[in-house]
């Protein structure tokens, strides 16, 4: 039997946010193969393909975009932000792509309620040759629009090897009877809204406060393949101890990134 609607009075103030910490490893011996990784995530993830991902994003969720502002950084790393709103774009906006300004002012009660961003941070270290990639993605909207349509995509956009994901709905919305809710949808796990596929790529662990409306999933790829991580490297070119020396520093750093301490 499906569930009645609930009639709203007004517009559906809760705000859900989906926020990603998005970690890609590799390993790289030498200077020059660290300084070659880099560059190659920086082109890679640079401010124009950031953009289309977010676009697509909102095309996903349902959003219409109102500004845009992106930029690359020296020596490395990007940014991208997006105002996004859940009603179409009135006639006669302009939507920029510079960094943001004022805009019209029918839109302007939009700025602070729903917006994509994303800012990449890739780091290298010489001490043992393991570089990462990190991208901080935040997904939030206000309505009926939902960032958790989202979730497979994002992941999949991106090289993710350890994913950490949190979604929290806050505030309140009233129905005509004046009674409020806290949640306009079904959830116990962010997992619920996985895909099959991604389901059974990682390892997940859920920390969940349902009485907050507050859910954290932490993500680790299962299948390690050490030719996925070498960079101008191949395993086979490699002695059976350095092999061994490296797959051992990796699985050490995806296991100190999932749990969020030093091991």
């Amino acid at each position: 039997m499906a569930r009645s609607r609930i009639q709203l009075h007004g517009f559906n103030n809760l705000t859900k946010a989906l926020s990603f910490n998005i970690y890609d490893l590799c390993y790289a011996t030498t200077s020059e193969q660290r300084e070659k990784y880099i560059a190659y995530i920086d082109e890679a993830y640079n401010a124009e393909r950031l953009t289309q991902i977010l676009t697509d994003v909102s095309n996903i969720i349902g959003a219409n975009i109102l500004n845009i502002a992106r930029q690359d950084y020296d020596p490395q790393g990007a940014s991208v932000t997006m105002l996004i709103a859940e009603e179409p774009v009135p006639p006669g906006s302009t939507i920029s792509s510079s960094a943001p300004g004022p805009l019209p002012e029918t839109v302007l009660a939009h700025l602070d309620k729903s917006h994509i961003t994303v800012h990449t941070y890739p780091e290298s270290h010489p001490h043992d040759g393991i570089s990462t990639f990190r991208a901080d993605i935040d997904v939030a909207t206000c309505g009926v629009i939902s960032p958790l349509k989202a979730l497979n995509y994002l992941i999949h956009s991106f090289e993710s090897d350890i994913v950490t994901v949190d979604y929290r709905v806050r505030g309140f919305t009233r129905d005509v009877r004046g009674r409020k809710h806290y949640i306009d949808h079904k959830i116990t796990s962010i997992q619920d809204y996985f895909s099959r596929d991604t389901r059974n790529a990682y390892q997940m662990i859920d920390v969940n406060v349902y009485q907050e409306n507050l859910f954290h999933t932490k993500m680790c790829l299962k299948e390690f393949e050490l030719d996925n991580y070498l960079f101008g490297l191949k395993a086979d070119d490699l002695p059976v101890a350095q092999r061994r020396k490296i797959d051992r520093r990796l699985r050490k750093e995806m296991q100190e990134l999932f749990y969020g301490r030093n091991l």
